[in-house]
């Protein structure tokens, strides 16, 4: 896969599971200026009916290349953006240290669809962070309100639920 297949994979995905949401999806637009100086290009950019956006920039990297070097700027320049804007990646051809910056950045977010282009939990495996579409999921249910993404179908706490821990004495 290319990068180009992948940012349309993305895209796919995100159109068939919000859209029917009121989530309408634009290819490569200019947002102001990058922090080197020139027009921002975003790959995507999802928006939903009350104007609320979120800026998408999509890295698909199959073997070693110079994508470790372009990881740390996207990472940057979608901080300067302020506004939601995610880096979706996937691949098996970054390094571990662009991995561990992706993990650990909250402008990284795996994804990686499959042909029903349906929603995949999180894995329950070791690698659990580099599995389904969760990742960009919640994002996107950060981004929009769509808070039944992130509880998935959990009952909300009750007082008189016997099950839960007696409140003990306050320490402070």
């Amino acid at each position: 896969m290319k990068g180009h297949e992948y940012k349309w994979l993305v895209a796919r995905y995100i159109v068939s599971v919000y859209g029917p949401r009121g989530i309408s999806l634009y290819d490569e637009l200019t947002i102001g200026t990058s922090i080197i100086g020139k027009p921002r290009r975003v790959d995507l950019l999802a928006l939903d009916t009350t104007g609320r956006g979120l800026a998408l920039e999509c890295k698909y990297q199959d073997s070693s290349g110079t994508v470790d070097e372009k990881i740390p700027y996207a990472l940057a320049d979608l901080d300067a953006l302020k506004m939601p804007a995610i880096l979706v990646y996937a691949g098996a051809g970054f390094s571990d240290g662009v991995l561990h910056l992706l993990k650990s950045s909250p402008f990284g977010a795996y994804c990686m669809p499959d042909e029903t282009l349906k929603p995949l939990v999180r894995s329950r495996s070791s690698d659990a962070v580099h599995s389904g579409t969760w990742q960009l999921d919640h994002a996107i249910a950060r981004t929009f309100g769509f808070w039944d993404i992130l509880i998935a179908g959990k009952p909300p706490i009750s007082v008189s639920d016997p099950t839960a821990p007696a409140a003990g004495p306050r320490s402070d």
